[in-house]
């Protein structure tokens, strides 16, 4: 963090001055005081800060889980009116919505979710096979809305990583660890993603 650097150099030169005498000590350690103060508000309040982003970062995330969870349902009915024999897939795909609506945080949901992305991006492909289906005016709809809150889900993961990559650094480095251990600032857990190969947008196609 920027402040650690800046309040680290006012401290040396403070030290310094007091130790050449160029201020005295009577007047040298109510400075020193004072600068350790204000850099224990300033990092306190970087900490909280950077926690609540964390936290809404997270929120992101939840809310656009949710977006696709709503609209799977609509999804899997409009394929099995046109593909009913796909009856395995559309079934894995519904087995995987409900592993995730079991409970947990979005981290503790993060292999559900990666699961049911996979299954949809299968079910997208199948989808292919099928012109009318294709053609269906409700497919296409939820299609497109279901690929853009893929998107915007890894947009939100990665937000999220890059979040908590900030406060574990924060957390860690010194001397801000020390405030952080004070007030029970705890290191995030990272959003562990998908593997490359899923991690590719979900492709639409009419």
């Amino acid at each position: 963090m920027i402040w650690n650097f800046i309040w680290g150099v006012v401290v040396v030169l403070l030290v310094a001055s007091g130790l050449f005498d160029a201020i005295s000590w009577s007047v040298n350690i109510p400075i020193l005081v004072v600068v350790a103060a204000l850099w224990c508000v300033t990092s306190y309040n970087a900490l909280v800060r950077l926690r609540n982003r964390v936290r809404e970062a997270l929120s992101d995330i939840d809310v656009q889980l949710k977006r696709r969870f709503d609209l799977i349902p609509n999804f899997v009915s409009t394929v099995k009116g046109y593909a009913s024999h796909e009856a395995s897939l559309l079934e894995k795909v519904t087995e995987a919505r409900a592993r995730v609506a079991q409970g947990g945080n979005v981290i503790e949901r993060a292999g559900a979710e990666n699961a049911l992305s996979g299954t949809l991006k299968s079910l997208f492909a199948v989808a292919e096979n099928y012109p009318d289906l294709k053609a269906n005016t409700t497919f296409i709809e939820l299609q497109r809305e279901l690929s853009d809150t893929e998107n915007k889900i890894q947009a939100a993961r990665r937000f999220y990583n890059s979040m908590v990559l900030e406060i574990n650094s924060a957390v860690h480095a010194f001397p801000t660890n020390i405030l952080a251990g004070i007030f029970g600032f705890k290191e995030g857990k990272f959003f562990e993603g998908l593997s490359e190969a899923e991690r590719a947008p979900v492709a639409v196609k009419f």
